[in-house]
């Protein structure tokens, strides 16, 4: 599935958004959207050949993009590397509130067999273009380091914010500053390693 945002899909996306709480991430959800919409199954099958499956995958693919909007309109030039990766999660993590349980349905969703499969890749995909985002240009192994670990700091704290009720998620955005802290920590250790074993 094309990782890019469609107008169409969008808004059968946003119309299924409300009801996921009370039917999950169900082919009956998809049935009921489309009803509600007046769609032809055909229009529905060409838009989501995999059904349920490909809707849940373009939730994340939506909402990274529109975080990546939102980014466009913010002076990243003027932050710190750290402030902009920082900046990206919470700004996805903000797009999304209004869907929390929604994102938690994904998330048990997608760690069943075979999704569980597509869940890496999907995280993967946000760590990328929130780095490219940030202004990387790394195309060595720093390209892949940097990936993986925001991988890390974006599973951990998407985990932490579906279970955090404190005022504006407070707990949540102190949690990413001590994640983000300990991944350039770790970062700044492998390059120092890499910068030995070379030397």
């Amino acid at each position: 599935m094309a990782q890019t945002t469609d107008p169409f899909k969008t808004k059968f996306l946003l119309a299924a958004l409300p009801d996921v709480p009370f039917d999950g991430w169900t082919t009956e959800l998809m049935e009921r959207t489309a009803t509600r919409l007046k769609l032809s199954d055909g229009k529905l099958a060409a838009a989501f050949p995999d059904g349920i499956r490909d809707l849940v995958i373009y939730f994340s693919v939506w909402a990274t993009e529109e975080t990546l909007k939102k980014l466009k309109k913010m002076d990243l030039d003027s932050m710190r590397v750290r402030d902009r990766i920082t900046a990206g999660v919470r700004t996805r993590l903000e797009i999304l509130h209004p869907y929390k349980q929604a994102v938690s349905s994904a998330l048990a969703f997608m760690a069943l067999p075979p999704q569980n499969l597509l869940l890496p890749k999907q995280i993967w995909h946000t760590a990328d273009r929130l780095w490219w985002a940030a202004g990387d240009t790394a195309t060595d192994y720093n390209h892949y380091t940097k990936r993986l670990l925001l991988s890390g700091v974006l599973t951990s704290t998407t985990l932490y914010w579906l279970n955090d009720t404190s005022k504006n998620n407070e707990l949540t955005w102190g949690f990413l500053d001590r994640r983000i802290e300990n991944v350039l920590k770790i970062g700044q250790k492998m390059a120092q390693f890499k910068q030995r074993k070379e030397s």
